[in-house]
C-alpha cells in the first residue's frame, strides 16, 4: 500500500516538525511495516516549468532518425518572454498540447546536467522531458515511453512544474499483513498515523448521505450470505469527455495506480481514500434489476480484460436481464464498462463475504484491487459513504447530477461482543499495564468499551473484522503500548533437568556412528512405489503399508515412507556418482505405517471426550524411529601401511555391534532373508534383554546384486535398518562403561569345525556360556572352508580372553575354562574342535 505523505496530512494534523521517516518509523512500531520511503524529484533542481508547445517541425536526419524542432511558450520562465527553441525526438505530442519543460541551469535526476547546446543544426535551449526523465512512474502522462503532456487545464506556461506533478510529494510503502485490510486506504493509514502521535484526526467517513429510498437502480439480491449489503446510486448527463483533474491523476499515480478515465479514476480514488471497493457501470448497457447470485452450469462472462471466462457454480456473481456482468468483489464484466460514450452511470458499492471472494480469484486467478481488499475484510458499514462519495465526485468533475433516490439491499453484518479481563494484556505481555490504559487503548483503536468490575466488553468497530477474542485486544492495547516495553525475561531453568534419556542415547548414537567414519545425511520422508519396486519389497511386506499423503510435494513420492533406504541409498547413488570412492552415511528418521482405522470426524464446539480421544489416538499411523547405514566401495584406502579393502557386510554388521556395544546392549546376530538384501548375506539383529528374552531390531547385510545395480552403487554394497526405538527400549537405563583389571590376560584360541549351516553367532554364545566370568572377550577372528575340511563343513577360529578381577590367573585356570567353553559349544552345535 503506497500512502502519499500530503494525503495523510490532509486527514491528520501530525504535529510540527515531524518528518516522513519519523511517521515510517512509528507506522512500522504498530504493524504497518515499512517496505520502502520513494521521494520522486528529490534530486531535481533549477527550473522546471510548463510550457505549450506552439510548433514542432519534423526534420528527417542523415543518421535515419526524424527530430522535431520545437517552439514552446514557457511564458516568462526564460526571462525573455520570447518562446523557447528546443530539439525534442519524441513524437507523441503536437502544438498546443502543455508539456514539461527544463531550462538551461537545472540538473535532472542522476545528475545530468542541462545547458543550451548545438544539436542536428540547431541551439536546443532546455528539454522537453518524459516521465523516466523526471523519475516519475512509467506511464505518467499517458505514455510509457514517450513526452509528458499535461491535461490542458493544468496550469498556464511558466507555471512551476513542481506545482503539478508528483514531485517531492514523499510516499511511504507499506507491507500490510492480512488481518490489517483497513490500512488498505488512507482512511486506515491516517487513523493509525493519528493514534501514533495522538493527533486530531478527520475521518473522511464522517459526512452526511443520503437517506436509502429504494428509488435507486433495482438490485435483486439471491444470496445474503455472499452479499450482506448492495447500495446503487445513479449518475445522469455526464459528460463522457471529460477529463481527471491534474490533482487526481497526480495522487492516483503516487498510490500506484495509472489514471485511465475520468469515472475509473474516481472509482479508483474512492476506493484508496475509504478501502471500499466500488464498479461504475453504463446504464445504457444494464438490462433491467442488478441481481445478485451464484452462477449456473455453463454461463460464461468477458471480464474487463478481454478474456472469456467459464463460470464456476461457487462464484457469486452481479448479473442483469441479459446474464452475467462481473464476478463479485473481483472484476466486472466488458458488456457494461464505461465507454467513450457514457453518459448516465450506476454506481454499485457493496459488501461481500471474504471466503467467496477469495475462492473465485483463486479459481479464476483474477487477483485484482478489489478482490485484495474484501477477501481480506471491508468495513460493512462503507457502501452507502462510498456510492454516495462516488457520485459526487463524478458530478463535481464530470457534470451532470445525482438521481434522486438510493437503493440500499441487506443488513450488515454485526460485530461480535469480546468479553476479557481487563488485566489480561498486562498478564501476557508482562507490561505494567493498568485497567485505564487498557480501556484508553481499545477506545483509541475504535472499540466501544463497557467495563464490570475486572472484567471488559469489547465491541470492535466495523472496520476491524481482525478482532475476535480476547488475545486480539492483548495486542491492540500492548503494540500502541509499545512491543519495545515488553520486558526480557530469561526463564529460569528447572534444578536437576537436562537431556532425557531417550535425547543422551540418541546423541550416543550419532558420536558412535560418526566415529565408525559414518556422515549424517537427512532426506526427505516420502516415497512412492516406484521406489519400493526398485527394493524389490514383495507386495504383501508390511512396509507396503504406506500412509497417503492429502497434498504430497511430489507426485512421484505420495506417501509417507515406512523404511529409510530409498532416501539413504539415493544420497549414496548422488555421492559415488560425483567422484567419492566409497560412502559411510547413516540416517535416522520417523517411518509411518498406515492402520486400518479410520479417524472420526469430530466438531470444534466442545473438547472431545476420553472416548473419542482413543479413537483419534488409534487412527493414528505407528511411527517408529529407524536408523539406516550404508557401506558401499572403498572401506579402507591403500597407503604405505598396506593394500585398501571395499566394504561388505562384515563391516555394517560390525558397525551395529559396535552400536549396541556403546548402548549397554547384547546384539544377537542371525540369518535371514528378507528383501533387499543379497540371500544368505542377510542377517537378523536381535537385542538380548537381561531375562533372556530377544527382540529382533532390524536387519544388516549385503544389498542384493540387482539392488545395487538398479540404483547405481559399488558392488556388494551393503546396508543395516534398525528400529531405533526398540533399540533404545531395550539399551539398560543406566549404560556402564567397561570394567578393567590390572591383572595380566590369559589368551586362549580355538578352532572349531562345525556344519556351514551353523551360525557363527550360535558357536560364539556358547563358548560364552561355557567359558563362565573369567572370560573377557570372544573374538572371531577367521572362517576357513577348503583342504583338510570337509564338504559341508566350516571353521571357526575364535580368540578368548581371559582375566580376573582380583588375582593372577593360576596354571591351567584359562585351559580349564576353554576346555568348559568348548565342551558346551561342542554339545550345542556339534562343534568338534581342530
Amino acid at each position: 500500500m503506497k500512502a502519499p505523505v500530503t494525503w495523510i496530512r490532509e486527514l491528520v494534523d501530525l504535529p510540527d516538525g515531524v518528518t516522513t521517516d519519523d511517521l515510517a518509523r512509528r507506522l512500522t512500531a504498530l504493524g504497518l511495516k515499512l517496505e520502502a520511503i520513494e521521494r520522486p524529484g528529490h534530486d531535481l533542481t533549477g527550473p522546471l516549468v510548463l510550457g505549450r508547445v506552439l510548433t514542432a517541425e519534423p526534420e528527417p536526419q542523415k543518421n535515419g532518425k526524424t527530430i522535431n524542432w520545437c517552439s514552446v511558450d514557457v511564458g516568462d520562465a526564460n526571462g525573455t518572454g520570447e518562446p523557447q527553441g528546443i530539439v525534442c525526438g519524441a513524437h507523441n505530442f503536437g502544438p498546443g498540447d502543455l508539456v514539461v519543460v527544463v531550462l538551461p541551469g537545472a540538473v535532472l535526476p542522476g545528475g545530468f546536467a542541462i545547458a543550451a547546446r548545438k544539436t542536428y543544426g540547431h541551439v536546443s535551449a532546455g528539454m522537453i522531458c518524459s516521465a523516466s526523465e523526471l523519475g516519475l512512474p512509467d506511464g505518467f502522462g499517458g505514455s510509457s515511453d514517450g513526452i509528458v503532456v499535461l491535461p490542458a487545464d493544468a496550469g498556464e506556461p511558466g507555471d512551476d512544474a513542481f506545482g503539478v506533478l508528483p514531485l517531492r510529494d514523499e510516499v511511504i510503502e507499506f507491507e500490510i499483513n492480512p488481518d490489517r485490510a483497513y490500512a488498505l486506504s488512507l482512511r486506515g493509514v491516517a487513523r493509525e498515523a493519528a493514534l501514533a502521535f495522538d493527533a486530531p484526526y478527520a475521518d473522511p467517513v464522517d459526512r452526511p448521505v443520503p437517506a436509502a429510498d429504494g428509488a435507486g437502480h433495482p438490485v435483486v439480491v439471491d444470496d445474503p450470505d455472499g452479499c450482506p449489503v448492495f447500495v446503487t446510486r445513479v449518475v445522469s448527463g455526464f459528460d463522457p469527455t471529460a477529463t481527471s483533474p491534474a490533482w487526481l491523476q497526480r495522487r492516483l499515480q503516487l498510490a500506484g495506480m495509472r489514471p485511465i478515465s475520468l469515472a475509473v479514476d474516481v472509482s479508483n480514488y474512492v476506493m484508496l481514500e475509504l478501502g471500499q471497493p466500488n464498479h461504475c457501470y453504463d446504464a445504457d448497457t444494464l438490462t433491467g434489476a442488478i441481481r445478485v447470485r451464484r452462477a449456473t452450469a455453463g454461463e460464461k462472462l468477458t471480464t474487463l480484460d478481454g478474456v472469456v471466462r467459464s463460470l464456476d457454480a461457487a462464484d457469486l456473481l452481479i448479473a442483469d436481464g441479459s446474464g452475467p456482468i462481473g464476478i463479485a468483489g473481483v472484476m466486472g464484466g466488458e458488456a457494461t464498462e464505461i465507454s467513450a460514450s457514457t453518459s448516465r452511470i450506476v454506481v454499485e458499492a457493496a459488501h461481500f463475504d471474504p471466503v467467496t471472494v477469495f475462492r473465485s480469484q483463486k479459481r479464476h486467478k483474477l487477483g485484482s484491487e478489489a478482490s485484495k481488499r474484501f477477501e481480506r475484510g471491508v468495513d460493512p458499514l462503507l457502501p452507502l459513504v462510498a456510492a454516495d462519495r462516488v457520485a459526487q465526485l463524478l458530478v463535481e468533475l464530470g457534470g451532470g447530477t445525482v438521481e434522486p433516490g438510493t437503493t440500499y439491499v441487506g443488513e450488515p453484518p454485526a460485530a461480535p461482543t469480546i468479553v476479557a479481563p481487563a488485566d489480561l494484556p498486562a498478564r501476557i505481555s508482562g507490561i505494567a499495564i493498568d485497567d485505564a490504559t487498557t480501556v484508553a487503548h481499545l477506545e483509541a483503536v475504535g472499540c466501544a468499551v463497557t467495563e464490570d468490575g475486572t472484567t471488559l466488553s469489547v465491541v470492535p468497530p466495523s472496520w476491524r473484522p481482525d478482532l475476535t477474542e480476547p488475545f486480539d485486544l492483548v495486542e491492540e492495547v500492548v503494540r500502541i503500548v509499545g512491543y519495545d516495553q515488553v520486558p526480557s525475561v530469561l526463564p529460569a531453568p528447572g534444578a536437576g533437568r537436562g537431556l532425557t534419556r531417550e535425547q543422551r542415547l540418541r546423541r550416543r548414537v550419532g558420536r558412535t556412528l560418526a566415529g565408525a567414519g559414518c556422515v549424517e545425511v537427512v532426506s526427505f520422508p516420502f516415497t512412492g512405489a516406484a521406489a519400493l519396486d526398485a527394493l524389490e519389497i514383495p507386495a504383501d511386506d508390511e512396509r507396503r503399508r504406506t500412509v497417503a499423503l492429502a497434498n504430497p510435494l511430489s507426485s512421484q513420492e505420495p506417501e509417507y515412507t515406512t523404511t529409510l533406504l530409498p532416501g539413504i541409498l539415493a544420497a549414496a547413488a548422488r555421492n559415488v556418482g560425483r567422484g567419492a570412492p566409497g560412502v559411510a552415511l547413516f540416517e535416522t528418521g520417523t517411518v509411518a505405517f498406515a492402520t486400518d482405522v479410520a479417524a472420526p470426524l469430530l466438531g470444534v464446539d466442545r473438547r472431545p471426550t476420553d472416548a473419542e480421544l482413543d479413537a483419534l489416538l488409534a487412527a493414528v499411523p505407528f511411527q517408529p524411529q529407524h536408523l539406516a547405514v550404508v557401506l558401499g566401495g572403498v572401506r579402507e584406502p591403500a597407503g604405505p601401511w598396506g593394500p585398501g579393502r571395499d566394504a561388505g557386510w562384515a563391516d555394517v554388521v560390525e558397525v551395529v555391534r559396535g552400536l549396541a556395544t556403546e548402548l549397554g546392549a547384547t546384539l544377537r546376530v542371525e540369518n535371514a532373508e528378507l528383501a533387499p538384501w543379497h540371500p544368505g548375506r542377510c542377517a537378523r539383529l536381535l537385542v538380548v534383554g537381561a531375562d533372556g528374552t530377544e527382540t529382533a531390531v532390524g536387519h544388516a547385510g549385503e544389498l542384493h546384486p540387482r539392488i545395487v545395480t538398479a540404483h547405481g552403487l559399488p558392488a556388494r554394497t551393503s546396508v543395516a535398518e534398525l528400529d531405533l526405538d526398540a533399540l533404545l527400549a531395550a539399551t539398560p537405563s543406566t549404560p556402564r562403561g567397561p570394567s578393567f583389571s590390572t591383572y595380566p590376560v590369559a589368551k586362549e584360541d580355538v578352532a572349531l569345525v562345525v556344519d556351514v549351516s551353523v551360525p557363527a553367532a550360535d558357536v560364539e554364545a556358547a563358548l560364552c556360556e561355557g567359558a563362565g566370568e573369567l572370560l573377557e572377550s570372544v573374538r572371531l577372528f577367521d572362517v576357513y572352508t577348503g583342504e583338510g575340511i570337509d564338504e559341508g563343513r566350516k571353521s571357526l577360529a575364535f580368540a578368548l580372553r581371559f582375566r580376573a578381577v582380583d588375582r593372577t590367573l593360576g596354571e591351567g585356570e584359562a585351559a580349564a575354562a576353554r576346555d568348559e567353553a568348548v565342551a558346551l559349544a561342542s554339545q550345542r552345535t556339534g562343534a568338534v574342535q581342530r
